[in-house]
């Protein structure tokens, strides 16, 4: 059972904010604008995720801050694994995500949170990591909606936690479901204009050309 005393407590708070504070860094805003290519905010859909950051036509930009989203959830777990356990790095990777999605320096208005979700996964449990991978490319193939391919992955995490398991007859990890559903919901809420569109019909599509 986890140590509920006031220095556990203390630890875990303090383990919270350093989490939040990594994932708040807005690394598309801080590459497009070091690299001169204006203020993502103000270009596309205005997120400052990997996707909006391609609008600029640098997939350079894209790249790396696909990789620095995904990779600032991952670090965030990893580190507050190996010095305070389980539940502490899901705690700090749970954080890291409100981070990325509710940023302080920029109003808390942040991404979508989909390359930080994988970076968590991965670093929470590889497998975990690689299925829900293998769904998004899957759906997206299949679909051809990028939005739809990661709504289909975050929802299918949870199950994939749990079916493994629940077929040997043994209790899911809770830190890793817990993060798994906590994430997917606010997934979901952040994407509640692509399901809105999706659901008329006029959700673009995976290399869809504007008109």
């Amino acid at each position: 059972m986890q140590d509920l005393t006031a220095p556990a407590l203390l630890t875990l708070g303090l383990v919270a904010i350093g989490g939040y504070l990594l994932g708040s860094i807005p690394f598309g805003v801080i590459l497009t604008r070091a690299a001169g290519a204006g203020d993502v905010r103000n270009i596309g859909s205005g997120n400052i995720g990997a996707t909006n950051v391609l609008r600029t036509g640098r997939k350079d930009l894209a790249i790396a801050t696909l990789i620095l989203d995904a990779g600032k959830g991952a670090v965030a777990l990893l580190i507050a694994r190996y010095l305070f356990g389980e539940v502490a790095g899901a705690i700090a990777g749970g954080a890291a995500f409100m981070g990325h999605l509710f940023p302080v320096w920029l109003g808390f208005k942040g991404g979508k949170g989909v390359a930080t979700f994988f970076g968590l996964i991965l670093a929470a449990c590889w497998p975990l990591g690689l299925m829900a991978a293998a769904t998004w490319l899957i759906t997206a193939f299949a679909l051809r909606y990028s939005s739809l391919a990661a709504l289909v992955a975050a929802a299918a995490t949870p199950f994939y936690a749990l079916l493994p398991l629940a077929m040997l007859g043994l209790p899911a990890p809770a830190p890793i479901l817990i993060l798994a559903v906590f994430t997917a919901v606010l997934i979901y809420i952040r994407h509640h204009e692509n399901i809105a569109r999706l659901l008329k019909g006029a959700e673009p599509k995976i290399g869809a050309k504007k008109a």
